[in-house]
């Protein structure tokens, strides 16, 4: 079995096409049935749902790592170009700070313009619990947590970001070994194109994964819930009045993740030359993946084969694209801007500019440091806040609600920025289109020296 090829576009977006109405369908559905059978009334087919979304998630989680470690080792040792991976790498993490900083100045603008905090109400008494740590974590700390410590720990808790870089060391080493290292190089080869066909079965199941996603979620805000005037209402009721109590706040979110899409994402589309709607289709079923169950992971596998058949090496795609889950979250950094200026306003604190301005400077670097960590945003917040005179806890807890809804559109725009950061890099490094060497059980990596 040979590894697809961006030749292979035609075939797969004919795939892609299909899958995506599958995926729509299931959305859709997933919203009709979670409105007609809340969760306080149907609490065990609110179950039912949840496990078709959870079960979906624990699967696309168990092939991430495999896929990753395989296809980075075999694109690296195949490469036996170190500067070109470090050169990559350099421009990687320049773009990725250039876009999530304007994400931040996007956020900051439609927080100060819009005020959605405004009118909200915020209980200095609420808590959330556990979710919010102590201290935020240093700069030391967001250092540390580049290097490989322990494999298996890192593969156990989906932390991302140093798997990628005891991949790319890996391959390096692979290919200083020469010769010798080619029962090794077989090894990950063959792994990898088994990941590539486990792959192909995981993804068939997405529209069950994205129903029960969508169900469980609408399920659960179509519970009772009690007004201030002490009314109960349910259903479709509670559907209503809780997106209606948010709906400046979700709408302002919605809009900044809008003008980030139209004012920085196709711009760069348009200076690369990259055609915009062949883009936009070649990335809609993992960006669909990605806002119908709010996790990024689910939407990998199938982002790293889409924009591999749209003309991505699959060497810059499995090293950007996963390096862009902890540094290009462009969607979730606009929201921490975006969400703490909101709980400021719902406060009552009128924070100077000069004061805002370096709070993004603290996200820029804090964002970078909780990869794998659940509700990580809300944790950044929260911690973030507590530095500057918020009330974090309080505001996650009044932010919450909605939190649900616009983490599903954060979350698919942290898919579409990374997709494209992948376009960007290959187009960078005049490898986009190239038709890579294929990979066969022969193949063995070399440092040019004579075996003798």
């Amino acid at each position: 079995m040979q590894l697809p090829k961006p030749n292979e576009a035609g075939a797969v977006a004919s795939k892609g096409s299909s899958g995506t109405l599958y995926i729509f369908a299931a959305l859709v559905l997933g919203v009709i049935l979670g409105g007609f059978f809340p969760q306080d009334t149907h609490p065990v087919l609110y179950e039912a749902f949840r496990f078709c979304s959870r079960a979906f998630i624990a699967l696309i989680k168990g092939l991430i790592v495999p896929l990753l470690l395989s296809t980075i080792i075999v694109g690296v040792a195949q490469t036996g170009d170190f500067r070109a991976v470090g050169r990559m790498g350099g421009k990687s993490l320049l773009y990725f700070e250039i876009v999530t900083t304007i994400a931040l100045a996007i956020g900051l603008v439609v927080a100060n313009v819009l005020r959605p905090g405004d009118g909200l109400p915020l209980d200095l008494k609420a808590t959330v619990g556990e979710l919010i740590p102590q201290h935020p974590p240093s700069g030391w700390d967001i250092a540390i947590h580049l290097f490989p410590s322990n494999l298996a720990k890192h593969a156990v808790e989906g932390d991302i970001l140093p798997i990628v870089v005891f991949a790319v060391l890996f391959g390096i080493a692979l290919v200083r070994v020469g010769p010798r290292g080619k029962p090794v190089m077989q090894f990950f080869e063959g792994v990898a194109e088994t990941m590539f066909g486990y792959t192909a079965l995981i993804t068939k199941l997405t529209p069950i994964g994205v129903f029960g996603a969508m169900a469980y979620n609408v399920s659960h805000m179509a519970a009772g819930h009690a007004l201030p005037s002490g009314e109960t209402i349910r259903g479709w009721s509670a559907v209503v009045y809780l997106l209606g109590r948010y709906a400046k706040l979700v709408g302002s979110m919605y809009l900044a993740l809008g003008i980030l899409v139209l004012v920085v994402f196709v711009p760069v589309l348009l200076l690369t030359r990259t055609p915009v709607l062949g883009f936009f289709r070649a990335v809609r079923e993992p960006v669909v993946t990605a806002f119908s169950t709010a996790t990024s992971e689910a939407a990998l596998p199938r982002l790293l084969e889409n924009v591999v058949a749209f003309g991505v090496p699959r060497r810059v795609a499995s090293f950007v694209i996963p390096a862009g889950y902890s540094f290009n979250l462009d969607g979730s950094t606009l929201y921490l801007v975006l969400a703490s200026l909101t709980i400021s306003q719902a406060a009552g604190i009128d924070m100077p500019l000069s004061q805002q301005i370096v709070m993004v400077l603290v996200f820029m670097l804090t964002s970078k440091g909780v990869a794998g960590v659940p509700r990580a945003t809300l944790v950044i917040i929260a911690a973030t806040c507590g530095g500057f005179g918020l009330p974090g806890e309080a505001g996650i807890a009044m932010i919450l609600a909605v939190d649900e809804i616009m983490d599903m559109a954060r979350t698919a725009v942290n898919v579409l920025g990374n997709g494209l950061a992948s376009v960007v890099i290959a187009k960078w490094e005049g490898v986009f289109g190239q038709t890579e060497p294929e990979v066969s059980a022969a193949s063995a990596p070399s440092t040019g020296e004579d075996p003798g």
